[in-house]
């Protein structure tokens, strides 16, 4: 293998969906959420696969990214954007037929006066204070917005992946003293709010990192696997340095190992001194020194010495999950994946595991 390869499971994200379906409320549509291109993994095969296993909601982050999915899934698929209506998006939102939410009084007004009859949702802000109406901007504006029969009220959750947290009650009594009684389709739960329980669930929930296999849904299938290919090996000897500013000393004669990924691809500077592993089959071997822009150093020396040496090494893996190698750089799931770089092979599997 000349080049890293990042293995996409087409069906484990159909599964993922399905099962977060399953925990929706009855009677609850069941979105799905390919913002930031799929969350790294690719909207435009990952979105007809949802489409076709009979997701009929999905959400993108911005107009543009809403244009390239209704290439991909056709014409049936309600396309939510989540930025609403910025300036300059009704070529686009007519072109594609795309519902956005909007946020603020200036997005009401730009919307009804450049696409009066045009579909379109309403996002209120319950406490995060990042997007969405305010109380009093809703007051406002409900009874224009209301008369132009908006498709979905909705809001968002700041403390979902933290089910105690006294965020989540609060927020869920904000919305429905805003949207109590209205009469139209609302939606509060991401994956987070799933798990929450029923309560947060309405007419509709839109789950996210949960359907590319990343926390709070700890039940979710494995989704992606990187392979990372070896360069070259070469023996250390004790009090020898690797890689940039000596950053790594080797205590002992050491293997090293130089694969090609970096932080070009993703793959962040901090895994350099988070105690990150790649994985040779079921072996953990550590990554030493520090990440540069297209390589990484491998310490081998802890491999069984009847083994060969590997061709490629695992980042991501059924032994190293995405939060896991999150953890071990200080961020987040969504980060590792959003973060994945397009110097990659792409391998999409359809109806088995990726492996």
């Amino acid at each position: 293998m000349s080049q890293a390869t990042l293995s996409i499971d087409l069906s484990a994200i159909v599964a993922n969906w399905a099962a977060l379906d399953r925990l929706s409320a009855p009677g609850c549509v069941t979105s799905a959420v390919v913002k930031a291109d799929a969350y790294g993994l690719g909207a435009a095969r990952v979105g007809p696969a949802l489409a076709q296993a009979g997701v009929s909601w999905f959400f993108v982050a911005l107009a543009h990214e809403g244009v390239a999915l209704r290439r991909a899934i056709g014409p049936k698929p309600v396309i939510a954007v989540l930025s609403g209506h910025m300036a300059g998006d009704a070529p686009l939102l007519a072109e594609a037929d795309l519902t956005p939410m909007l946020n603020s009084p200036e997005q009401v007004t730009r919307h009804f006066s450049s696409l009066p009859k045009h579909s379109f949702g309403v996002q209120l802000d319950s406490g995060m204070h990042r997007l969405g109406l305010a109380s009093d901007d809703w007051r406002a504006v409900a009874p224009t917005a209301l008369a132009h029969s908006p498709r979905l009220i909705m809001s968002h959750l700041a403390c979902a992946d933290q089910p105690d947290h006294p965020m989540n009650p609060h927020q869920l009594s904000q919305f429905r003293a805003m949207s109590d009684g209205l009469g139209v389709p609302r939606a509060l739960a991401a994956t987070g709010g799933i798990l929450l329980g029923r309560d947060y669930h309405f007419d509709l929930t839109r789950p996210g990192i949960g359907l590319y296999g990343g926390a709070p849904f700890q039940a979710a299938r494995p989704v992606v696997a990187l392979s990372l290919p070896v360069i070259q090996t070469r023996w250390v000897e004790p009090g020898c340095s690797v890689g940039y500013a000596n950053a790594w000393i080797a205590p002992r004669r050491s293997r090293i190992a130089t694969v090609g990924a970096g932080y070009a691809d993703g793959l962040i500077r901090a895994l350099g001194a988070g105690g990150a592993h790649v994985f040779c089959g079921a072996q953990p071997c550590p990554i030493v020194g520090r990440v540069s822009m297209d390589l990484i150093t491998v310490d081998l020396t802890d491999l069984p010495h009847a083994k060969q040496i590997p061709e490629v090494l695992d980042i991501l893996s059924p032994h190293q999950g995405v939060d896991a190698l999150a953890d071990k750089a200080g961020t987040i799931g969504y980060e590792i994946l959003t973060s994945l770089g397009t110097r990659y092979g792409r391998n999409y599997h359809e109806g088995q595991t990726c492996s």
